[in-house]
């Protein structure tokens, strides 16, 4: 096996890095023609000495003015050429990163596990992917801009300066330790800050999205006013956090500008003087304040690039946090591909708590000691109280989270041992909350498969009990459901549901309530359904309706994670425990319904 190499400790080293290397050939070329334009504007003072110097010498004709200008227009026209190229490349190559960024971020999110989410709000998680990676396309991009014209341009400046008065330079340098130390003292206030200012950005993020998400409910309980509050008090928590920011920044940039203007201070007073006495020219006195002008930039760059970088460093730390992050469900070295699958599972003293608490320790388990064997092509039917691990059991199989201790085993085999994409592809799962996507219910069904056609579309919604219903809509299959399916009941929602897990045909079929919010013919249409595919699939199957579960080759209570009763619904019947009353119990109230 091919060793790894490990990852350089640095964030901007190990998540910015390979894209300056994959793009290595047009930042090069994106800095040559940024160094040019640099390079030919130093030109255009030089050409205004000239002009000046032949005006006040009363040596310049009209001819040599025209030259000086067709030089300068010149000079202009291939700044602009050259402008565009770097800014293509290096603009668009911080483009590329913040694209390359977003797409890594998001593959990476996909990779976690679920415990990673029971903890995580969306709203973080979209403050990263959007405002985080702004900030470091702006480092990326116009900080490398800056960065190169605070060296580059700077450094040629201040030669062409010292080649017209060194003793006139060192006095206008006298400012630059000062730029340096402040510099140093500032960027470390406004990183923290920054930091600070994304959090609150994350807060405000996952405040509004969560009350635009219910805003049926602010609705329906009128709490308009209370949500607006809450939103507001977000608002001023990121307001205060950016004032905070403010306060330095405020004080950086500033310093900049009056360190900038006793520069040009210096030059006015001690050059003026030097061309009285006749030091130097006044061309070279014109001259020298251009370089000053374009020394400005370079020096107020230095707080640009400070900002951005520091912006840039902020956000680079807090997704790096994210990419730091390694899903709990993964697949083992060693693990196995599942070609066929049979459809046996076994539970071997599977005890599973899920992690919750700030110190990191889990919290109570939700299933204790569980144990139980189901044939392959059988069918299991879970009834017990709320909260009792029914759900959970699901998801062990699965593998959306990993058992505390125990083993869970197909065919024989550890799933854990197992491909984790290979285990998922042979498992049809509709969870207890159907999530559809806001597209149309055939992209739902076939989860955008383009190579299912509409025959088997068609065949898995008579199976799920919802062709009658689709087809009577305008657009049928084309139907748009909007966000979260908002436009369907919930009962279309969970045959929508289960007539995807249906389509895949895959050989173990997990359904956690399904027939809950429908009503008891449908209910019994679909369940008609799921017992023709007995023998073919194994099924395990999660409902509080026990009807559905009555024809189930075993079934079993749980209570507080543990088994409490099994066997068929004659056995359990006979047996009088919480099984038979509750099917009693909804028997009576059947009856009453039907009066």
């Amino acid at each position: 096996m091919t060793p790894i190499e490990p990852m350089p400790a640095s964030p901007s080293a190990r998540l910015i890095w390979p894209f300056f290397r994959e793009r290595a050939a047009f930042i090069l070329l994106g800095l040559l023609a940024l160094m040019i334009v640099d390079v030919l504007q130093l030109f255009i003072p030089r050409i205004i000495k000239r002009a000046v110097d032949g005006l006040t010498g009363a040596t310049t004709n009209a001819h040599q003015l025209l030259q000086y200008a067709l030089a300068i227009t010149l000079l202009a026209i291939l700044i602009a050429l050259f402008r565009y190229f770097w800014r293509r490349l290096l603009l668009g190559t911080s483009r590329r990163i913040e694209e390359g960024l977003r797409n890594r971020l998001f593959a990476h999110i996909q990779t976690l596990s679920a415990a990673y989410f029971d903890h995580t709000t969306v709203g973080s998680l979209m403050a990263h992917a959007t405002n985080d990676i702004k900030q470091i396309r702006m480092a990326c991009g116009m900080g490398l801009v800056a960065l190169n014209d605070a060296l580059v341009l700077g450094t040629a400046a201040v030669a062409f300066m010292v080649y017209i008065s060194p003793r006139l330079t060192a006095f206008v340098l006298i400012p630059m330790p000062l730029i340096v130390f402040g510099t140093r003292f500032f960027s470390r206030k406004m990183h923290r800050r920054y930091q600070n200012v994304q959090r609150n950005f994350a807060e405000l993020t996952e405040i509004v999205r969560e009350r635009f998400a219910g805003i049926r409910i602010i609705k329906a309980y009128t709490q308009e006013q209370a949500a607006a509050q809450q939103v507001e008090q977000a608002s001023k928590g990121y307001v205060a956090a950016n004032l905070k920011l403010v306060r330095v920044v405020g004080a950086f940039l500033p310093m900049m500008v009056l360190l900038t203007n006793m520069s040009l201070a210096i030059v006015l007073f001690l050059g003026g003087r030097m061309t009285i006495a006749g030091t130097i020219t006044p061309g070279d006195f014109v001259a020298f304040i251009a370089y000053l002008g374009l020394l400005t930039w370079p020096m107020m760059a230095m707080g640009w690039v400070t900002n951005l970088i520091q912006r840039g460093r902020a956000s680079l730390d807090r997704i790096d946090v994210i990419f730091q992050t390694r899903p709990q469900v993964t697949s083992r070295p060693d693990a196995r591909c599942l070609e066929s699958v049979e459809g046996e599972i076994r539970f071997e003293q599977v005890a599973f708590a899920y992690g919750g608490r700030e110190d990191g320790a889990r919290t109570a388990p939700v299933l204790r000691d569980l144990s139980f064997d189901l044939p392959a092509g059988r069918t299991l039917g879970i009834v017990g109280p709320p909260g009792s691990g029914k759900s959970t059991l699901l998801s062990l199989i699965a593998r959306i989270y990993d058992v505390t201790d125990g083993c869970i085993r197909i065919d024989g085999l550890d799933i854990r041992g197992i491909r984790v994409p290979d285990l998922r592809r042979a498992i049809a799962f509709v969870p207890q909350e159907p999530f559809l996507f806001a597209t149309s219910i055939r992209e739902n069904i076939t989860l955008g498969n383009p190579r299912i056609d509409t025959t088997q579309v068609v065949a898995a919604a008579r199976q799920a009990a919802i062709y009658d219903t689709i087809a009577a809509l305008p657009a049928g299959f084309d139907t748009l459901v909007g966000e979260k399916g908002i436009v369907l009941s919930g009962g279309q929602k969970q045959r929508i549901a289960l007539a995807r897990a249906l389509l895949q045909d895959r050989p173990l079929l997990l359904l956690d309530d399904p027939i809950s919010q429908v009503d008891v013919h449908t209910g019994r249409r679909i369940i008609d359904h799921v017992r023709s595919l007995a023998g073919r699939r194994t099924v395990i199957i999660v409902s509080h309706r026990l009807t559905a579960l009555q024809h189930a080759d075993r079934i079993f209570t749980l209570d507080h994670g543990r088994i409490i009763e099994s066997g068929t619904h004659h056995e359990l019947m006979q047996a009088g425990g919480y099984y038979a009353g509750t099917f009693a119990l909804q028997q009576i109230e059947g009856t009453l319904d039907a009066h």
